[in-house]
């Protein structure tokens, strides 16, 4: 769970950055809209699933300042009975500034991910079906086990969360997934950090 705040620069980045002077690099962006969306991977699939009228069932670390999202939560139908509330942090946020060629600048603050080992899969109940997506390292690591150890087969995602894997850690991954999902890029990263053909992939899943 995060929130993104997603800003628009009316101008190019190009042209307020100087190539030569990088090693002293020091930019302010005067952005024209904003806006503050409640996003993260759970956020965002369970919210896509309970439009389709499945039940789902998020589960992450929150910060203090989640009231929002929580009332979000309550108005969509979604349920928070498997969040767990970290005190005396923040909860996860994204900050991306877009120019007039859209490009991106993205700064992420993980907060309360952090946490998330601390929040095991045993506090679900009547789970048939899960997805590992980007979270705090610990805890993809420590639900993926979980669901494994609990035969609940699961579609790993590691999408952005892919760069804090290397060789082992993606071999058990897919060793103990039933689905793996990545895009173009992500099947690069993969494949470069396992040394994997898809047909090596496809044995492991």
């Amino acid at each position: 769970m995060a929130y993104d705040s997603i800003m628009v620069f009316d101008d190019h980045f190009k042209n307020h950055i100087l190539p030569d002077k990088l090693d002293i690099l020091n930019v302010s962006f005067l952005i024209s809209g904003m806006r503050r969306e409640f996003g993260g991977c759970a956020g965002n699939i369970a919210y896509g699933l309970t439009l389709l009228g499945d039940p789902a069932l998020p589960m992450a670390t929150v910060g203090s300042d989640f009231f929002s999202y929580a009332d979000w939560m309550d108005t969509n139908g979604i349920t928070r009975r498997c969040l767990k509330s970290i005190d005396d942090t923040l909860t996860a946020q994204a900050f991306i500034i877009t120019d007039l060629d859209d490009n991106q600048i993205t700064t992420f603050y993980p907060g309360a991910m952090t946490f998330s080992h601390g929040n095991p899969i045993d506090t679900a109940e009547n789970v048939v079906l899960s997805i590992v997506s980007p979270d705090g390292r610990d805890g993809m690591v420590q639900h993926a086990a979980d669901l494994a150890e609990r035969s609940i087969p699961f579609l790993f995602d590691p999408g952005q969360g892919m760069p804090m894997f290397y060789k082992d850690d993606l071999n058990t991954f897919l060793e103990q997934a039933t689905w793996v999902a990545v895009n173009g890029y992500e099947w690069e990263m993969l494949r470069e950090r396992t040394g994997f053909s898809v047909a090596q992939v496809l044995e492991r899943v």
